[in-house]
């Protein structure tokens, strides 16, 4: 049961410190001054996590292959968010305040972390894929519900230290001194996540 374990908490760490969406989001809510703002974010991301890896022991590789236009159409919707995301951040120019309409409102950040993660392909296909794939043939109930908290235990631990280191007095005025720069930057990341996303998904239909 440890092995298994191992195995998932790793592979998810290398998930999770990968550069994507929610570690942009995160990271840049909480340079910007909004620390509190930052930390119901990465809530929002962790619940998420939570709510993939449920689905994934319960079997959405299996619906995914099963109905591959499900799995193409969540892609799309992904795809085009983060487009949605990278827009918005390049407009803002100055403020990442500007990218949900109230940047310190609790619930706006919860919702901005758990929109960006559950459309967020890297998730879907990990946990659809990788995650499922790690566990034995039939695996005990104690090893699913084991696996599933440390998926929550991992992506709580990250997100919420993104949102505290970047929200320290030097990060935060590292990042106000190139703060167009910095926001211009993540805009031009998540706009790429997004487009490969959408192009990816074209080539899949494509292929069919």
């Amino acid at each position: 049961m440890l092995t298994y374990l191992f195995a998932i908490a790793v592979m998810h760490w290398v998930v999770l410190v990968t550069p994507g969406a929610n570690v942009l989001v995160v990271s840049q809510m909480a340079a910007s001054g909004h620390r509190r703002a930052a930390c119901f974010a990465a809530l929002g991301v962790t619940l998420v996590a939570v709510v993939w890896a449920i689905l994934a022991v319960l079997g959405v590789h299996a619906v995914f292959s099963a109905h591959p236009l499900l799995r193409a159409m969540l892609q799309v919707a992904g795809g085009l968010y983060l487009c949605y995301v990278a827009v918005r951040l390049w407009r803002s120019g100055v403020s990442t305040q500007q990218l949900s309409q109230s940047g310190l409102a609790p619930f706006a950040a919860f919702r901005l972390g758990f929109l960006t993660n559950i459309l967020n392909p890297k998730s879907a296909l990990f946990f659809g894929s990788v995650f499922a794939t790690a566990l034995p043939a039939e695996p005990s109930t104690a090893l699913l519900a084991a696996a599933v908290v440390v998926v929550f235990v991992n992506a709580l631990v990250w997100h919420l230290f993104l949102a505290l280191a970047f929200s320290q007095p030097k990060a935060q005025a590292a990042y106000a001194r190139q703060r167009k720069v910095l926001n211009r930057v993540a805009s031009a990341l998540v706009g790429a996540f997004g487009v490969r996303l959408l192009l990816s998904t074209l080539a899949e239909a494509r292929a069919r």
